[in-house]
């Protein structure tokens, strides 16, 4: 029994490792075919609809849940401030919360649900029914046609749909204080990004980019080495959407502790 335990622990260790041998080498593939969009056969046309996919049709989902999200802040926030007299602070504060850490993780986040699963379940549908493999035949490069541009499109994208959730919080946070007492449009706004600097901006924009990236190799990823059976299709989707959720939080976090050992030093 013991013996029979130890090999079945090495082998589930051997294939980890497989596993993680394979997606480093996809990923070095995808960073290759990716820097050959720019040399014919380009596919620009793929990226664009890739782009129309994956940021308009998920535009109003993000903006909905950003508008919320800056609305509850501010109600929950408020009464706390109250209590110390500092409620001037309640626009800088939900700017700040928003821009850093709030909007590109709760957005990245959506986007792994929504897009992530869409991206494995369609490519590895396209692998369950052969489409890949008549690719090949047809001499067309199935992975720059399929992987580099939904990795481009997402990586673009996430950014931008991080923006319209930072706007959108930044409206709803303004009719939650609004609730309660009369605030001008400007003086708000001047409350809201009299305290942002440069290092709030340019941290949370490059973490947004790595979140895009995360989300589209890993949907294609799992599309890719998905099985022949349809149930594999599945299977690929949810896989997507958990290890896309899981590295998100690793990324936030390697990206806060850089950015504190660059600010402090």
């Amino acid at each position: 029994m013991k013996q029979t335990s130890s090999l079945s622990i090495s082998d589930t260790i051997k294939n980890q490792l497989c596993n993680l041998s394979d997606a480093v080498l996809f990923v070095k593939k995808a960073l290759v075919e990716i820097g050959l969009l720019v040399r014919p056969p380009y596919e620009w046309e793929e990226v664009l609809y890739q782009c129309y996919k994956v940021g308009y049709k998920s535009l109003t989902l993000v903006a909905i849940t950003g508008f919320i999200m800056g609305l509850v802040m501010t109600l929950q926030s408020r009464p706390v401030l109250a209590e110390f007299g500092a409620e001037s602070w309640l626009p800088s504060m939900v700017s700040i919360s928003f821009i850093r850490e709030i909007g590109p993780v709760v957005t990245a986040l959506i986007c792994a649900g929504k897009i992530g699963s869409g991206i494995g379940a369609e490519v590895g549908s396209m692998k369950v029914t052969e489409q890949i493999d008549a690719m090949e035949v047809s001499a067309t490069n199935p992975f720059k046609f399929i992987v580099a541009t939904r990795i481009v499109a997402t990586s673009f994208m996430v950014p931008l749909l991080a923006m319209f959730s930072d706007a959108f919080g930044m409206l709803g946070s303004f009719l939650g204080v609004n609730l309660f007492a009369q605030v001008d449009v400007q003086l708000y706004l001047h409350q809201s990004f009299s305290t942002l600097e440069f290092q709030d901006f340019f941290p949370a924009l490059i973490k947004t980019f790595l979140f895009g990236f995360v989300i589209g190799t890993v949907g294609c990823y799992r599309g890719m080495n998905a099985g022949r059976g349809t149930e594999s299709v599945g299977m690929a989707a949810n896989s997507a959407v958990v290890i896309a959720s899981l590295l998100i939080f690793f990324v936030d976090l390697l990206v806060v502790q850089v950015t504190n050992l660059l600010t402090t030093n």
